[in-house]
């Protein structure tokens, strides 16, 4: 397994990823390819990035992080668009990136923020050290860097 940036993101890579995840009623995939295609999304400022996780040429995994743009606050990165594909789930494919991003993210981000709507992500975030948030706001668990 090696994890390594999307930068750029090639043309189609994702194409399985987004196919998987829209099956199973996620949309956040199809965002991504939408905002990185239209230049609001390139992860490629200060501490953001977006990474993949590989099995051989096999792209099993992404995610990113960027500075968070709900927050209003420079030193809080968000973690954006993370999806593990279902057959390499409960492998530590999903700890081993937000790891990797976590280690891109410090020393430019005092602390990580995401939102995610799946009481199976919460539980995974809160076990990474995630606390939860108080509802109504733009994440919903944030968890500082050291």
């Amino acid at each position: 397994m090696e994890i390594r940036a999307l930068r750029p993101l090639p043309a189609g890579l994702l194409q399985p990823l987004v196919e998987e995840s829209t099956r199973e009623g996620y949309r956040f995939l199809q965002r991504l390819e939408r905002e990185y295609d239209a230049g609001q999304l390139r992860c490629d400022g200060p501490g953001e990035v977006l990474l993949g996780v590989f099995e051989g040429p096999e792209l099993i995994a992404v995610g990113g992080v960027s500075r968070d743009p709900y927050g209003g606050a420079a030193d809080t990165g968000r973690i954006r668009h993370v999806y593990v594909r279902a057959a390499h789930r409960r492998r530590a494919v999903g700890r081993r990136l937000i790891a990797a991003l976590e280690a891109h993210a410090r020393g430019c981000f005092s602390a990580l923020v995401l939102r995610t709507d799946t009481e199976a992500a919460a539980r995974f975030y809160r076990e990474l050290g995630y606390r939860p948030l108080p509802p109504g706001g733009s994440a919903t668990h944030r968890r500082e860097l050291s």
